[in-house]
């Protein structure tokens, strides 16, 4: 249990199927967070450090989309009582585990970019 190419058949792709499916989806979703969760597989960062990693991003959507990776257990926050106060954010156990499925997304994205547009990466 665990693959969908162990399925035999619809009958078989319970709801759980999807939903795991629709979660990993979800927490992924939007143009910025699989960049944001790649800045940080190189260890904790401060925000402005994020920021200059991915340089298009504003800074209300940074802030945004940190706050729904934090919710969804992929990113932590971590508040320091300095002055001024510094914050870092840092990838949970969740979020490194998450880098398979970047690397799976990234040679489907790659192959998929190449079939379709013709394009090399």
């Amino acid at each position: 249990m665990g693959k969908i190419s162990e399925l035999k058949g619809w009958k078989d792709c319970s709801s759980t199927y999807i939903l795991a499916v629709n979660d990993t989806i979800n927490v992924i979703n939007g143009k910025w967070k699989a960049a944001i969760i790649s800045s940080l597989f190189f260890g904790k960062k401060r925000y402005g450090e994020i920021e200059r990693d991915i340089p298009k991003i504003s800074p209300r959507m940074l802030s945004k989309e940190l706050r729904d990776l934090e919710s969804n257990g992929i990113v932590l926050r971590k508040v320091y009582s300095t002055i001024p106060i510094t914050v870092e954010y840092e990838l949970t156990k969740s979020g490194h585990e998450f880098r398979k499925v970047l690397d799976v997304m990234l040679e489907w994205g790659l192959e998929h970019r190449k079939n379709t547009l013709g394009k090399k990466p």
